[in-house]
């Protein structure tokens, strides 16, 4: 997998005339689908976004395991009827040890070789307490070294915080979590959405200066519904610029214009990212491919049209 480079910050571009001088990964991330509508949504975004040909896609896992079943069912469709490299998210949340470790084997035993390992949100949503299962994993780090013990072939992703994680005491404490997750064996990090590139490079600062050498991959929302947006991202600790808010301002009632003023800020945000020599990307589509497909795109990534989804 391309992984992204250290950054150039002197804001020259990867290539002449601003074009980039090599396509940049890409991934997605998936949520398991509720209801036969939902399912039949998901897989014309997975049919639409296969042939642009990611590293990998993700499944969501809800609070509390609350979607474990669909979750793996999804996955298991996805290795059954696709090309793509699924990775399934795992959360420590309400389950023992013992049910943790039957799920990773589950998900071995049908041919997931990724996984994205989180301690994950409290049962009652996020602002509410943390607590851990009397026999379970106290942790993402210890969840990580749990999965890396039993199936080392399984490559394992983490979460990062460029506005650190909104429990955490202060950066120095969320980057020392951020350090046991890749002592125990992850090997990339990638973070919560961000909507201000700076925050992104001052935190890749703050992680190489802790001697962390593994990809931290930037997470990239775009804002299909910015309010409905804006109340989810907010919730779990990132900050909305106010120049963001006022680009959206007006088009509450208008989602044709909203969804193009959608593309050209997160398209403008991964090409100055990319501009400063970020090569790896992570999408979070929302279960939607039109954004992603068209930012894809302006990225200079071109669907394989011989390629089929399903």
């Amino acid at each position: 997998m391309t992984e992204p480079t250290t950054p150039a910050r002197n804001g020259q571009d990867n290539g002449q005339d601003g074009h980039l001088a090599r396509r940049p990964a890409i991934s997605f991330e998936f949520f398991p689908p509720k209801t036969e509508e939902m399912e039949k949504n998901l897989w014309e975004t997975i049919n639409r976004l296969a042939p642009l040909e990611p590293k990998f896609v993700s499944v969501t896992y809800g609070a509390g395991g609350s979607t474990r079943e669909r979750t793996h069912a999804t996955i298991a469709r996805i290795l059954k009827e696709t090309s793509l490299l699924p990775a399934a998210h795992l959360t420590c949340v309400g389950a023992s040890r013992g049910e943790i470790d039957e799920i990773v084997d589950r998900y071995h035993e049908v041919g997931v070789r990724h996984i994205v390992g989180l301690r994950g949100d409290p049962p009652g949503g996020i602002g509410t307490p943390y607590a851990t299962h009397p026999d379970g994993y106290q942790g993402s780090a210890e969840l990580v070294a749990g999965i890396k013990k039993r199936h080392a072939d399984i490559e394992v992703s983490v979460s990062a915080y460029p506005e650190k994680h909104p429990e955490a005491r202060d950066f120095d404490a969320d980057i020392d979590t951020l350090k046991a997750k890749v002592d125990a064996g992850a090997t990339r990090a990638i973070t919560q959405v961000f909507f201000d590139n700076d925050l992104y490079f001052r935190y890749l600062d703050r992680v190489r200066a802790r001697g962390i050498e593994i990809p931290v991959v930037p997470g990239i929302m775009p804002m299909h519904n910015f309010k409905q947006a804006r109340n989810f991202v907010t919730r779990a600790g990132t900050s909305v610029p106010n120049w963001l808010a006022e680009k959206f301002d007006g088009l509450d009632d208008d989602p044709e214009t909203r969804k193009l003023v959608a593309a050209t800020v997160a398209a403008g945000q991964v090409h100055k990212l990319a501009k400063h020599g970020v090569d790896t990307f992570h999408f979070y589509t929302m279960n939607r491919a039109d954004l992603v497909f068209a930012i894809s795109h302006l990225l200079g990534i071109r669907a394989k049209s011989a390629q089929k989804a399903a």
